[in-house]
């Protein structure tokens, strides 16, 4: 017998059976919190938590763990094989392409990377996922997270060039309402809406406020792509990476219902190349208990070396260092002083008014303005605000270049500016001449950019040619030319020269391309440090946008401008914006976006339809909620001052304290306000506030104070006021039932006076728990108050500061319970639009915290 070749056959036939079973097993990967399998087609069939066995994977559906994709088709995997000695995913596809893909198990996540793919076949994107998960409560459409009270399934791309969602015109996804509900047993959908529906935001796509016009809680704002409801089965997340490399011709944007001929209507866009490949494409995934997602993402983000900014030793995302800030108007003598008042650190300055960059005049010529003394420059100002200890910076409007005010675009353009399509012209072209011929249309016809303005501005050579619309046949011809546009000079050019049309912003300004972005990040570090800022207002942060380059346009844009930051003597950039993206997410401490009753009502304690969208959108992904800009009012009673601060400390959101000096020395509560405001941002940043405490601050139904008693010591006071906000001023009285859920205390009340401007009213009579009658014989104009506090009753201006004091016989008290109060005219009402405002606060026992 053969021995030698039996031993042989035997080894090939070993090595087949291994092969097999290679084959068919499956790639099971671990880490503290989840088990992961992967089939040996290459798809994701089980995320399974390893506490309790609940699985995550939709019954009966599986996930690709990397598609490949061109010409807008998917490619899914068709054979896996697993290297554990090399620690290698072989993924093998329908069109003969091969995958190596690393696996790094960590103990939070795990860590995947495309080392090749051989052929390419012309791949434009690989994808990772969509991978499928029941898992939908949070929508963290912005990072690509689902969460729900239990558990948390999210992507970090690792790598500037892999960016949130799937594929799309742009890389981008864009602001829609669909319906989801957070919790259907408080929120149940009424029968005519069903889960998962979409609806186009409120308003015509230009005005902001208007955007959000949804007031109930399950209309969700979308703001990105990196997440989406599937109703079907839960919910998806997603990421890819796309080749650069190539041009390509895009409609952008894409909205899920359109909105032709509206602002913000679909256009096509020329994206030229940028120098950034899908190979090195990585991602890290996690699935983890929801309470430590926040603490596994800084987990990643510090062992594979993602930007990781903090604050007073703390990560920007870590709700401990969660600080509101000032937004400041008019005159700058009291800045400094309010802000260390206050002890809020953060300024932004309205007062100075909005920048716009420009390489040849970076500081401009306006001075930051005093009353009282001589103006100073940005620099000096800077200077001196980081000596008091305040963060200081700009209102900027990013990357806008303007004609008027800007040399990259006037007299003498860039040739990096961003451009929507490209031609060559067919004739000579002569400076006297306004017949341009080109090539093709290339969409010319098309007015304005993707924001739907009606520049339409060409550029050729070092000229600039404003041109209305371009004929539909041979000879394509622009319509309506004018040479020389915006001062620059009118040029000779050959036939076959390029000509190109320019990305307009909203402004009626241009944008920079990729290597002219890169330029101005590095701008903006150097023109912050040299400033003396440490704060910056990324107003028009769609600028990022307009190179069509999605998220990787932001990545690469921030990037550069900490990069540069750091690089030239920065510490900390505290970094607001007009919007969060994937692509900003790391860099932005706060996104203070719109403001006033429109985000919340600190005096009505409720959430505006904006601050409810904005507060869905960013706690989903981890992000702080805002109000907004809060204005300092001069009639806020100390517990609407402080109620914002209650509030934000409750929902962990963040807000900008809008001051001006005029508004605020008309506050007769100034004094008491700031106090307050100190205490509770030393209470804050001590760390006082439990999760059991926060959850008390949130409750709408309250408003709170707090008092410092000691080193580190507090006592907390919750508030309930009877608020009437219209009754009626006439002789006949005005009745309402006042309830005090609390114990025997001083009556308190304001009466508040509304009504058209320069309406008065003769006197006031107030009946108080059937028996005691207080007569107010004074003339009260519209805006002005009776206040009754400290034992004292008095007529207030509309600032709340005493005018006269009013006698009172006794001592006025309310007891626990319910007590009748009744207010009338005095003498009969000179308006019918007249009302009365009445608030009755009640005080509860003090908790120590």
């Amino acid at each position: 017998m053969n021995f030698r070749g039996l031993k042989q056959v035997t080894v090939l036939l070993s090595l087949v059976l291994y092969t097999v079973c290679l084959h068919a097993q499956s790639t099971i990967l671990q880490t503290k919190y989840a088990t992961v399998t992967i089939d040996n087609k290459g798809f994701i069939s089980s995320v399974r938590n390893r506490k309790n066995g609940q699985e995550y994977c939709p019954r009966g559906l599986s996930s690709a763990l990397m598609s490949l994709y061109a010409g807008k088709q998917y490619i899914l995997p068709v054979q896996a094989a697993y290297s554990q000695q090399k620690k290698e995913l072989s993924l093998k596809y329908a069109n003969g392409a091969e995958a190596r893909i690393r696996i790094d198990q960590q103990a939070e996540y795990l860590k995947f990377k495309l080392l090749s793919l051989t052929p390419r076949n012309n791949i434009d994107n690989i994808v990772w996922g969509p991978y499928k998960t029941t898992i939908n409560a949070l929508i963290g459409d912005v990072i690509g997270v689902v969460r729900n009270r239990e558990f948390a399934f999210g992507l970090l791309g690792l790598d500037d060039n892999t960016t949130s969602g799937a594929p799309s015109e742009g890389d981008m996804s864009f602001m829609y309402y669909f319906i989801h509900s957070p919790d259907p047993a408080k929120y149940p959908l009424p029968a005519h809406l069903k889960e998962g529906q979409t609806f186009s935001i409120g308003g015509d796509g230009v005005n902001d406020v208007a955007f959000y016009s949804q007031p109930e809680e399950y209309f969700r704002m979308n703001y990105g792509n990196g997440a989406k409801l599937e109703p079907a089965y839960g919910a998806s997340i997603c990421m890819h990476s796309r080749d650069r490399r190539k041009e390509q011709m895009i409609r952008f944007p894409d909205y899920p219902d359109g909105i032709e001929g509206k602002a913000n209507s679909a256009r096509y866009q020329l994206v030229t190349p940028a120098d950034a490949d899908f190979i090195g494409s990585s991602i890290a995934l996690y699935a983890c208990p929801d309470s430590l997602g926040l603490h596994t993402i800084e987990k990643i983000v510090l062992a594979e070396g993602l930007p990781h900014p903090t604050i007073d030793g703390k990560w920007i995302k870590d709700p401990a260092g969660f600080r509101p800030d000032i937004a400041w108007w008019g005159p700058h003598d009291s800045l400094a002083t309010y802000a260390n008042q206050l002890n809020i650190k953060g300024v932004q300055d309205e007062g100075w008014g909005e920048y716009y960059p420009n390489p040849s005049n970076r500081w401009k010529t306006k001075p930051i303005s005093f009353t009282g003394s001589a103006p100073m420059s940005i620099p000096a100002f800077g200077a001196l605000m980081q000596q008091n200890g305040i963060r200081y910076g700009l209102h900027t409007l990013c990357e806008f270049l303007q004609p008027d005010d800007n040399s990259d675009v006037a007299p003498v353009p860039n040739d990096h500016l961003a451009i929507m399509q490209r031609t060559v012209i067919t004739k000579d072209l002569l400076p006297e001449d306004t017949i341009i011929t080109v090539a093709d249309t290339a969409y010319f016809h098309e007015f304005g950019g993707w924001e739907g303005n009606h520049t339409n501005v060409l550029k050729i050579g070092k000229e600039l040619i404003e041109y209305e619309g371009i004929t539909h046949t041979s000879p394509y011809t622009f319509l309506k030319v004018k040479r020389g546009f915006h001062h620059t000079v009118r040029g000779t050019y050959k036939t076959g020269t390029t000509i190109v049309k320019l990305q307009p912003n909203c402004y009626r300004g241009f944008a920079p391309d990729m290597q002219l972005q890169d330029v101005y990040a590095d701008y903006y570090g150097k023109w912050l440090t040299e400033g003396k800022m440490d704060y910056i207002d990324f107003d028009g942060l769609e600028s990022c946008m307009y190179q069509g380059h999605g998220q990787y346009s932001f990545k690469r844009f921030f990037r550069g401008l900490f990069d540069s930051y750091y690089r030239n003597g920065g510490k900390y950039l505290r970094v607001m914006g007009s919007a969060v993206q994937e692509g900003s997410w790391h860099y932005m401490s706060v996104c203070n976006v719109g403001g006033g009753d429109h985000m919340f009502s600190p005096v009505l304690n409720k959430w505006g339809i904006e601050g409810k969208d904005m507060r869905y959108v960013f706690e989903s992904s981890y992000f702080p909620a805002t109000f907004g800009i809060q204005n300092y009012q001069s009639d806020w009673s100390l517990y609407d001052a402080e109620n914002l601060e209650a509030k934000s400390i409750g929902w962990n959101a963040t807000y900008m304290l809008g001051l001006s000096q005029q508004a605020v020395e008309a506050s007769a509560e100034k004094a008491a306000i700031f106090k307050a405001f100190h205490t509770w941002e030393e209470a804050r940043a001590a760390n006082k506030f439990s999760t059991t405490i926060k959850e008390k601050l949130k409750d709408l139904n309250y408003k709170f104070h707090l008092e410092k008693t000691g080193t580190n010591a507090f006592l907390l006071y919750t508030v309930k006021e009877n608020r009437f906000p219209e009754l009626a001023c006439t002789s006949a009285p005005a009745a309402v039932t006042l309830q005090n859920e609390f114990g025997d205390q001083p009556l308190e009340f304001s009466i508040k006076v509304t009504g058209p401007k320069d309406a008065t009213v003769n006197g006031i009579k107030i009946i108080w728990a059937g028996n005691t009658e207080l007569l107010i014989d004074k003339k009260i104009k519209a805006g002005q108050f009776i206040i009754c506090k400290n034992g004292k009753l008095y007529v207030a201006d509309n600032g709340r500061r005493p005018l006269e004091q009013v006698a009172v016989n006794k001592a006025l008290r309310i007891a626990h319970g319910q007590r009748s109060f009744s207010v009338a005219a005095l003498h009969p009402a000179q308006d019918e639009k007249i009302r009365l405002e009445l608030v009755v606060p009640v005080t509860g026992r003090a908790e120590k915290i």
